[in-house]
């Protein structure tokens, strides 16, 4: 059964974290954050199955406002939300 996005709900949030620099490490790695679901594209923006939202982001310094954030279940890549992973 696939979860349907709505305002309100409980996401995470992938952040980018810090370019690599030439010895391979980063400053800041790229981490899930909570995030609060603002807005849902409309279904016809839907691409290959995945939700587009706009999120509220918690970070541990303060919170930012993100629109048109693509939903990214199982690569989670950087700059993605999916939803929280179940016990």
């Amino acid at each position: 059964m696939t979860q349907v996005p709505s305002v309100g709900a409980s996401v995470h949030y992938v952040s980018h974290g810090t370019p690599v620099r030439e010895d391979g490490t980063q400053a800041y790695a790229s981490e899930c954050r909570a995030a609060i679901i603002t807005e849902v594209a409309a279904p016809e923006t839907f691409p290959d199955g995945g939700y587009v939202a706009g999120l509220c982001v918690f970070n541990p310094t303060g919170q930012f406002f993100n629109r048109g954030v693509l939903q990214s279940d199982h690569e989670k890549l950087g700059g993605t939300w999916h939803w929280p992973e179940r016990a």
